[in-house]
């Protein structure tokens, strides 16, 4: 038998770097699909942890209709309006806070205080990096993020509208299937 003596540190180095692969290889493997479910309530953790979301959209979590929050809606254009997922924003000790994320529980969305967003993937990754151009207004001006909702609203939270967009980028997950599984339709 052939062996190379290697240290006990060397080898226990070696083991821990081929088990840290194989555990990111898994992780890869079971990402949520983008937009689903899981990855909703991954994003609303994360919009509670964002000083900027939360403080410099306080006020505007006011404007909510009396229904105690504004619901976000989105979807990716290859997988349809059937699978959009929701955010609903509440004021809550002075705050702009995530309070429900996952399937639509609003089924008719207030155009004076809620929005519907949607895009292509390839657009939904440029904003999610903040890529050139894929910002909050470049995204808006050039068609990249189709949206309903108050648009002279949001003309005015671009600064922290900005930091949404860079959150949905902020959550791994897959783009090969659409969320419960189906075919993502053609961008063309």
């Amino acid at each position: 038998m052939f062996t190379i003596g290697l240290s006990s540190s060397l080898k226990s180095t070696a083991l821990i770097t081929v088990f840290g692969v194989a555990v990111l290889a898994s992780q890869v493997a079971c990402a949520d699909n983008f937009m689903d479910a899981p990855w909703a309530n991954q994003v609303c953790a994360k919009w509670n942890q964002n000083a900027i979301l939360t403080t410099e959209l306080a006020d505007w979590a006011n404007n909510n209709g009396g229904k105690g929050y504004k619901a976000l809606q989105m979807y990716r254009d290859g997988c349809g309006g059937a699978s959009k997922v929701e955010l609903d924003i509440a004021p809550k000790d002075g705050k702009a806070m995530c309070v429900y994320s996952g399937a639509v529980k609003t089924t008719k969305l207030n155009g004076d205080v809620d929005y519907l967003m949607h895009a292509t993937d390839a657009d939904w990754t440029c904003m999610g990096k903040g890529s050139w151009g894929c910002g909050a207004m470049g995204a808006m001006m050039s068609g990249k993020l189709q949206f309903e909702g108050p648009k002279m609203e949001a003309a005015n939270v671009m600064g922290p509208f900005g930091e949404f967009l860079l959150l949905t980028g902020s959550v791994p997950a897959s783009v090969s299937t659409c969320p419960g599984g189906a075919k993502v339709a053609s961008a063309e």
